[in-house]
């Protein structure tokens, strides 16, 4: 094929989440049919597809996650259900025909820039290979899940399995099992389970800030109203914007401010949480805000069940029948259940990415990763991140970064169709001013208050968080400035 401009482009968008779909549906909406999307697992969804556990839903209000563009009138509650969610993904990939450019159950494993030919080469598990001349990641931060080194695991003869890899085969009715994990995932299955279970291990490494879930089911009448009148729809996606958005001064600037929510959260230990030394457990001794703060109706309740033993010892090790801590005490248990979360600052892993040079990304993010605006990787031309390094949020919804990261990347697809035969690279000193700007921004907010959390990588670095509001977010990704990035003429065969 030719690089005669940006609708011809053999376009590739790896990943089948809501980054995936909304930069293939806005290709779509401009015409460029010229792309495919290659997906690991069997379906869609990223990890609304993946994280089946009981109880599994969304901690942002559903009106506001999903896009902006393809309103759902009918959401059955104000914060949606993971099936919910994902119903509404296999709908977007239906009404926009996205299902003829996926290829499912292709995992990329590599990926590497010819300088020639401006081509990325990719290759996949099952021996697949895609050349492209634009290369999209949309992996999102959520999708490897991280597995704690626990000497022993190896031999225990139970059950064990990730929150994130459910195995709902497997019949916890009357078992004795073993939780490792109170985040955020955690706080959502543990209440299910705890009514089935004989006996309840809850591992907890540190305790986290709960605040109630002002969640509840939709009424008739107010479906009605969003399908029948669409501007109190967006009215009422607006003002959920607004409320949230306003939280970000909370946690980048005025900190003070989430002792409000710290108090409500004492309050709330203390009304549903009888046994006095697991209510002193369940309370952080960190700054709230420092880690991700979470959101439930039953934690608290589903903790203090006499049958729940709220363990904080750090555990020795694992043993055939048994998880045992370094005070020496055993817990038999019949399943071990991770609720350890992911490898969050692990952006695009495993996969390994070579850009031009043969340099390859770990070796350019080994001091910690980086991107321009969240996108573009300096020496790795054609290559657009969606929801990458510090484009994550504490207080709204990614779904509306995504949108403005894939507004940005079809500006970048316009300016190319403007210089066929180039290849567009951002400059090395512009992407390092940037990343400097991000990191000072992060100075002095609530993630900066001295707690571990997996907002940092292995250097304290935080590599996640956006430090300020989404709208600012928005105006710097609304144009590309051609002047940031280097336009690479192209060797082509004759």
């Amino acid at each position: 094929m030719t690089n005669s401009g940006a609708a011809s482009r053999n376009i590739l968008i790896i990943g089948t989440g809501f980054g995936g779909l909304c930069m293939a549906i806005q290709l779509k909406l401009a015409g460029i049919h010229s792309f495919t999307m290659l997906e690991k697992a069997p379906g869609v969804g990223g990890t609304w597809r993946d994280n089946t556990y009981p109880g599994a839903a969304c901690d942002v209000q559903s009106h506001l996650y999903s896009f902006s563009f393809e309103p759902r009138h009918n959401w059955s509650r104000k914060f949606g259900l993971q099936k919910e969610i994902l119903d509404y993904m296999e709908h977007c990939v239906e009404k926009y025909g996205l299902g003829e450019h996926i290829r499912f159950n292709q995992e990329v494993t590599a990926a590497t820039y010819d300088q020639a030919t401006g081509q990325w080469q990719v290759e996949t598990a099952s021996g697949g290979r895609y050349d492209a001349d634009v290369l999209i990641t949309a992996t999102g931060q959520l999708n490897q899940p991280a597995y704690p080194d626990m000497p022993g695991t190896d031999r225990f003869r139970g059950h064990i399995f990730h929150s994130a890899r459910w195995d709902h085969r497997y019949d916890l009715s009357g078992k004795s099992v073993a939780v490792i994990g109170t985040g955020a995932s955690a706080i959502q299955f543990v209440p299910e389970i705890v009514p089935k279970v004989s006996k309840l291990a809850l591992f907890q490494r540190s305790a986290s800030w709960v605040l109630p879930k002002p969640d509840r089911p939709f009424k008739a009448w107010e479906q009605n109203l969003f399908r029948s009148l669409p501007a109190w729809d967006r009215l009422y996606r607006s003002m959920i914007y607004w409320k949230n958005e306003s939280r970000a001064l909370a946690f980048t600037r005025f900190s003070g401010l989430l002792e409000l929510f710290a108090i409500q959260a004492r309050r709330e230990a203390r009304k549903r949480v009888k046994n006095p030394e697991k209510r002193r457990l369940l309370i952080p001794d960190y700054k709230i805000g420092c880690k991700r703060i979470l959101i439930s109706n039953d934690w608290y309740t589903a903790v203090d069940q006499p049958h729940v033993d709220l363990v904080t010892q750090p555990i020795d090790h694992i043993e055939e029948d048994a998880v045992v801590t370094r005070d020496g005490h055993r817990y038999p248990v019949d399943a071990i259940i991770y609720g350890t979360g992911f490898r969050a600052t692990e952006f695009l892993a495993p996969m390994t990415i070579t850009g031009s040079g043969g340099i390859g990304l770990n070796e350019a993010w080994r001091k910690g990763a980086e991107a321009y605006k969240g996108i573009s990787v300096s020496g790795f031309p054609n290559l657009f991140i969606l929801y990458g390094p510090n484009t994550n949020l504490a207080h709204n919804s990614i779904v509306f970064m995504l949108e403005s990261q894939a507004h940005y990347v079809m500006d970048c697809l316009r300016e190319l169709l403007q210089r066929p035969g180039t290849a567009m690279d951002v400059k090395n000193d512009i992407q390092a001013a940037f990343s400097t700007r991000i990191q000072q921004g992060l100075e002095g907010s609530v993630w900066d208050s001295g707690c571990t959390s997996w907002y940092l990588d292995k250097n304290g670095k935080n590599t996640v968080n956006w430090p300020g509001f989404t709208f600012s977010y928005r105006l710097k990704t609304r144009h590309v400035e051609a002047s940031d990035y280097h336009f690479i003429p192209l060797v082509t065969a004759g």
